[in-house]
């Protein structure tokens, strides 16, 4: 089990640069509020119609990371959380209409591009939800279990960036206390199929 205080106690300490490290590139460290309460959490989990997987929450509710690649879960506004929500979504449609893409688990692809994206939206649906931990690294909702990989999305570039939200946190932010990489990590339908 994730010791969350060490783990924020970590990032609150740790130098950070966000993308290509450059000479004479800004750093920031994590700068974290009081953890969401209960109240705060059902409320976002109504609002936006998913529930938090276990160690998320735990993480949000030890303390909540601020800034603008994290998401506000307490008071950001609404409307950029759902387009944040449906990111992945519109990212891999761009890529079905502009890039040729198709997943192999959909139905054979429509020769009309309207038809196309409508089908892969429907398959992107069905899909388990995925929410936005920082920037376009993202948690399934599915499995409502602790341990879940987090991946780094943008369109279709579909990468596995932790084992679960521990080890994701530790290579993002270049923590020591890494872990093996294990042999298996949790499948997630849709997603694993698309990650390299």
């Amino acid at each position: 089990m994730t010791d969350w205080r060490a783990l924020i106690e970590q990032l609150r300490g740790t130098p950070y640069h966000f993308g290509v490290v450059e000479p004479g590139s800004a750093t920031y460290r994590v700068e974290f509020d009081a953890g969401l309460t209960d109240a705060e959490v059902e409320r976002t989990e109504r609002q936006h119609q998913f529930r938090f997987p276990p160690d998320l929450r735990a993480f949000l509710q030890t303390a909540l990371p601020k800034g603008a690649h994290f998401p506000d879960w307490r008071s950001g506004d609404v409307a950029r959380l759902r387009d944040w929500l449906d990111g992945p979504r519109r990212g891999i449609l761009f890529d079905v209409e502009h890039n040729d893409y198709w997943h192999p688990d959909w139905a054979a692809r429509p020769c009309m591009t309207e038809a196309a994206l409508s089908v892969a939206s429907e398959g992107i649906q069905a899909a388990p939800r995925l929410i936005p931990v920082f920037g376009h690294r993202m948690m399934p909702v599915e499995p409502y279990r602790a341990g879940n990989p987090v991946f780094s999305i943008h369109q279709t570039d579909i990468i596995c960036y932790g084992f679960d939200l521990a080890d994701y946190l530790r290579r993002e932010f270049s923590l020591g206390g890494r872990e093996a990489w294990p042999d298996a990590i949790q499948a997630i339908p849709f997603w694993s199929g698309c990650a390299r």
